[in-house]
């Protein structure tokens, strides 16, 4: 049965029609009737070894030789059709059939598969037009302009169907991202001619209506605890504080790359377990130019109270215990709070935090406390700190001010009084990298100043002032194929306190240096100054940078999820700017891209201390 439904289907056995025969061949089990040597240029031996339909007949035990030549006879117009998508279009192809006798023989019969491709098919010409009523509009130019502008395939390069397919979407996603979210191509067209293998494409979109976004409508799934018959599911979290923190731009045009940040803010923001987005394009009326279509927020919100136990290690601070309290809206305050208990050696904390929602400009308040004992330096420092303030964060940008009370008393030989303060601070942060858990470009800068006054043990003016940056640099043409994509991360670091001579500032407010992000080579915050006793204690003055080279592992030619590092950090703490010795560390490392963000080993070695210091390290922050 097997030998006469070969022989009738023929070339039948290799259409595409045939799919589900040519599958059901492929499961059949035994020794194999015959082997296939693809003898091809590279590319198109992978693509026949891969596709080839003659592979899966293979397989089949016992075909005769007149079988197996039928199905040779239609594999001429498969090996055409694959070898087409790849822009060949005039191949010669030779398949030889001979009898393979022996014990050594993996089979009794070979098929040897002669390709010779000819030239490849290159693009002549690209045509890219706009049609519907919105497909000259002044507004769009820049946009019509710009897909044509980066086309995938313009005239010299050579075709091929993934390439014609890759260039079409890419113009597509380009309509659908910004304005035109229900724009679809009208007609497409390969002219190929097999004798000059040029190709002529023509291309046509429609963009239809040009889209705004409209009001955000929040789209509630039912809880578990409030399944109810009929029952409509009763928001737990205010609505329009919602609609504050997704801060979608109401009113203006629509783009795709908005819409997914303020699906991000919403899902960033804790009251939510899942959050989508949507535009509802059915509002569009048949024959309008522009629609101002409602965004549709499909959430399932999360629980008044949570609980998050986790346990850690660092080369900083040792091993680590912690236990995190969130409640999503206080009884009679409606302010979220976050509260941590940190357990381990050297750094043990209580802290909460409280955030009120939004207002219609951004701006939250917020209040914090913390209890914390930690080493600085040679001492224990036992300390308090209290904020309250307002904050805003935008897209690139966070802002914050706020009054502050600190209280610091250190342990140890001959330990500074106890003190305390009261500040008013401003601080800024600007965040502009590709990626914001994993950047591989872009650059991040931020400051803060504060002024204020001693409470204890006398009253005395000071300012503090500080600043950080971050640069990621690439080296080379990152769109060059098979480039290695390094780049360089260059870092600073500073800050300086503004006051008298004597005056006892909190040991909180001074500086300390080393560590993991710092100064690698040295024990965390173990850069300083001496005190008369010859102890190290916080400084009035910081400053610190790095340079790091960071370069992709590549495997076979393919880029991994592991990268090498080679940098150079330095550092120095003192009490007045003319008097600042630097602490420089020398290392390597590696880097791996982890489902859960940037993991980092590095080895340091201080040159101070002349010892190799193992830094590890989680997460990406700036």
């Amino acid at each position: 049965m097997l030998s006469g439904s070969l022989l009738l289907s023929g070339c039948g056995l290799l259409s595409k029609d045939r799919s589900q025969d040519a599958a059901a061949a492929a499961a059949v089990s035994g020794p194999p009737s015959f082997t296939v040597d693809v003898q091809a240029p590279d590319d198109v031996r992978k693509l026949l070894e891969k596709h080839l339909e003659l592979q899966r007949f293979a397989q089949h035990p016992e075909l005769r030789r007149r079988e197996v030549q039928s199905l040779l006879n239609a594999a001429d117009a498969n090996i055409r059709d694959l070898i087409g998508t790849l822009g060949y279009f005039s191949p010669k192809i030779s398949l030889k059939l001979e009898d393979t006798p022996g014990e050594k023989a993996k089979a009794p019969m070979a098929v040897t598969v002669l390709v010779d491709p000819g030239p490849p098919t290159t693009v002549q010409s690209a045509r890219i037009d706009f049609s519907g009523p919105t497909a000259d509009e002044a507004h769009s130019s820049k946009l019509r302009e710009a897909i044509r502008k980066q086309w995938r395939l313009t005239p010299g390069d050579r075709f091929s169907q993934s390439a014609w397919a890759g260039a079409k979407s890419q113009g597509l996603r380009q309509l659908q991202a910004e304005r035109f979210p229900t724009a679809h191509i009208a007609n497409s067209l390969a002219d190929i001619d097999a004798d000059t293998q040029l190709a002529d494409l023509s291309i046509d979109y429609t963009p239809g209506p040009a889209y705004y976004f409209g009001p955000l409508q929040l789209s509630y799934s039912t809880r578990p605890s409030d399944e109810k018959p009929g029952a409509e599911p009763v928001p737990r979290y205010d609505p329009d504080g919602m609609r504050r923190i997704a801060r979608l731009p109401e009113g203006q045009e629509y783009k795709q790359t908005s819409l997914l940040d303020a699906q991000q803010r919403l899902a960033n923001s804790g009251y939510f377990d899942s959050v989508f987005l949507t535009l509802d394009t059915d509002s569009a009326q048949p024959g309008d130019q522009e629609v101002h279509a409602p965004v549709v927020a499909q959430v399932r919100e999360a629980q008044l109270q949570k609980w998050v136990f986790g346990v850690g290690a660092s080369t900083d601070t040792g091993p680590r215990l912690s236990i995190d309290h969130i409640h999503n809206r206080v009884p009679g305050l409606g302010w979220r709070a976050v509260s941590k208990l940190q357990l381990d050696t050297k750094n043990p904390l209580l802290s909460t935090r409280l955030v009120d929602l939004p207002n219609d400009n951004g701006w939250a308040w917020f209040t914090s406390a913390k209890l914390e004992r930690a080493t600085l330096g040679d001492y224990k420092a036992n300390s308090a700190q209290l904020r309250f303030g307002r904050i805003k964060n935008e897209d690139h940008i966070d802002r914050n001010y706020y009054l502050q009370y600190d209280f610091s008393k250190l342990q140890g030989l001959d330990a500074p009084p106890s003190s305390s303060s009261i500040t008013a601070n401003y601080g800024w942060t600007g965040r502009y990298f590709n990626n914001p858990t994993a950047p591989t470009s872009g650059y991040g800068f931020a400051w803060e100043a504060g002024a204020g006054t001693t409470l204890t043990p006398a009253r005395e003016p000071f300012g503090r002032v500080s600043a950080r940056w971050l640069t990621l640099v690439g080296l080379g043409d990152a769109d060059q194929p098979g480039h290695k994509q390094s780049r360089l991360a260059l870092r600073a670091a500073g800050g300086a306190i503004i006051a008298k001579d004597g005056v006892d500032i909190p040991a909180t407010q001074l500086f300390l240096t080393g560590g993991d992000t710092t100064v690698r080579g040295y024990r965390y915050q173990s850069i300083g100054v001496e005190n008369e006793q010859g102890l190290l204690i916080s400084g009035r003055y910081m400053v610190s940078g790095s340079v790091e080279w960071q370069r992709p592992i590549t495997v076979a030619g393919n880029r991994s999820d592991w990268e090498h590092t080679v940098f150079v950090d330095t550092g120095s703490v003192s009490d007045k700017p003319n008097q600042l010795t630097f602490y420089t560390g020398v290392g390597t490392g590696i880097r791996w891209a982890s489902p859960v963000g940037p993991v980092q080993a590095d080895l340091a070695y201080g040159i101070k201390t002349q010892q190799f210091r193992l830094h590890l390290r989680m997460g990406f922050t700036f």
